[in-house]
């Protein structure tokens, strides 16, 4: 009725090279995403700077 619990399953280590390209993948989507929300919220300020779509919703 007891199973024996399962042990972890094992995880691959990577070597030097999957290492730095891990990094590097990384650091671009960090700056893709940072990219992007300074491109939000400088829409955000523009938009509410000149009214943009305020006047149509009040």
């Amino acid at each position: 009725m007891t199973d024996a619990p399962k042990p972890p399953p094992q995880i691959p280590q990577l070597d030097a090279d999957a290492l730095k390209a891990r990094k590097r993948r990384n650091l671009w989507l960090g700056l893709a995403l940072a990219g992007f929300v300074v491109l939000v919220m400088l829409i955000t300020v523009v938009r509410l700077h000149t009214g943009t779509g305020i006047s149509e919703r009040m």
